[in-house]
């Protein structure tokens, strides 16, 4: 199992920066709608409390955020999207240049990990992102989130829907195989199993 000794938050690039850093070490990057539960999800993985900044408002994470982890690879917290009142329309285009600058120029990026909420079919964003992973070369690996909010007996049946709609409603990659992992911040299930994937990259 992994082991995450020490975290420093080295590097946060705002909209106005041209130029992301560049990494020998490898990335490994979490995209996701406002209110998702990112940050909740890369706290749990650092196993810290708030080091990632957790709000109720939606579309707090406007930047993108290097988390350097046991001074051998980065967790990347890629700035929220689909909220409407986030910002004024040209800002909340800069976010999705942002976002796809990064996927189109980070060299050292391992895989992606998709986060969508478990309860609700994936939005229109979160299909255009999906695409948007598989257009640049990769396959995210799904967490679907807030599975404490639902019976144990519905997983299995959430879990399937998310990547049914996933595939049925994807330009890009209605073909590929899709892994897809419950999470819930509130228990912390399915963080091993993502730590796990992490792990197999080294």
């Amino acid at each position: 199992m992994l082991t995450i000794k020490t975290v420093n938050l080295e590097t946060v690039v705002g909209v106005t920066t041209k130029k992301l850093p560049y990494h020998t070490w490898p990335e490994f990057a979490f995209a996701g709608k406002s209110n998702v539960g990112k940050s909740t999800l890369i706290n749990a993985l650092m196993n810290r409390k708030s080091y990632a900044r957790v709000s109720e408002k939606p579309g707090k994470t406007q930047t993108i955020n290097y988390y350097c982890i046991n001074d051998a690879f980065y967790l990347v917290d890629l700035p929220g999207y689909g909220y409407a009142k986030a910002a004024r329309a040209d800002i909340k285009a800069q976010w999705g240049t942002m976002i796809e600058n990064y996927l189109h120029t980070s060299g050292s990026l391992q895989a992606i990990f998709l986060l969508v909420d478990i309860r609700h079919d994936p939005s229109d964003n979160d299909v255009q992102m999906y695409d948007w992973i598989v257009h640049n070369g990769f396959v995210p690996i799904i967490i679907a989130t807030k599975a404490d909010k639902l019976k144990r007996s519905q997983l299995a049946g959430a879990v399937k829907n998310v990547e049914k709609v996933l595939r049925e409603k994807s330009l890009e990659g209605g073909d590929v195989t899709l892994r897809v992992i419950p999470f819930s911040g509130v228990t912390k299930a399915g963080r091993d199993e993502i730590l796990s994937v992490i792990a197999g990259y080294f």
